[in-house]
């Protein structure tokens, strides 16, 4: 974990990783058997859920219920780690979502195959359809961390596809 928080700060540079490290630590309490690149890939990818969850400037109850529920797909993740990381994106989800995201989606980008980048932008868009709405705001963010994950325009809208009926701009 070390790698991660020292890849932290040269990332921030100046500014405090407080929140970064946060979740580093959140996610390292909760996975203690898991390796380092293990537990930087949960991290990315429960920074970049809290990013989409947040993206219309709303964390609803649905989006915070879907973030757990793919959580729970971790291996070696139980309720009470779970319990923890969802406090800490509680707690910083703007500081995550805008000042962070960046980080994240490069972190997993590094990490994880095109697969595995899928998966996730998959996973990215149920959060954004979690709350029966898929906001502009929320496209946007979607398509700009598609990108950031190194997937192409098509992956977004074959994803995006499976909530075509949630999309604000086609319910007028």
């Amino acid at each position: 974990m070390a790698g991660f928080l020292q890849w932290l700060d040269e990332a921030l540079g100046a500014r405090s990783p407080t929140t970064a490290t946060r979740l580093a630590e959140a996610v390292t309490a909760a996975l203690p058997q898991a390796d380092d690149d293990t537990r930087r890939l949960v991290i990315a990818v429960a920074g970049l859920l809290a990013t989409v969850a947040y993206a219309d400037r709303e964390y609803a109850p649905a989006e915070e219920s879907r973030i757990v529920q793919e959580l729970s797909r971790v291996q070696g993740l139980d309720d009470a780690g779970i319990a923890v990381i969802r406090a800490v994106l509680r707690e910083h989800i703007r500081i995550i979502a805008t000042v962070e995201a960046p980080l994240y989606a490069r972190e997993l980008r590094e990490l994880a195959d095109e697969e595995f980048r899928l998966e996730i932008l998959d996973a990215l868009v149920d959060i954004a359809a979690a709350d029966d709405e898929i906001t502009v705001a929320e496209t946007n963010v979607l398509r700009a961390t598609a990108t950031a994950l190194g997937l192409a325009q098509h992956d977004y809208n074959k994803s995006q596809e499976r909530h075509r009926d949630k999309l604000r701009i086609l319910k007028k």
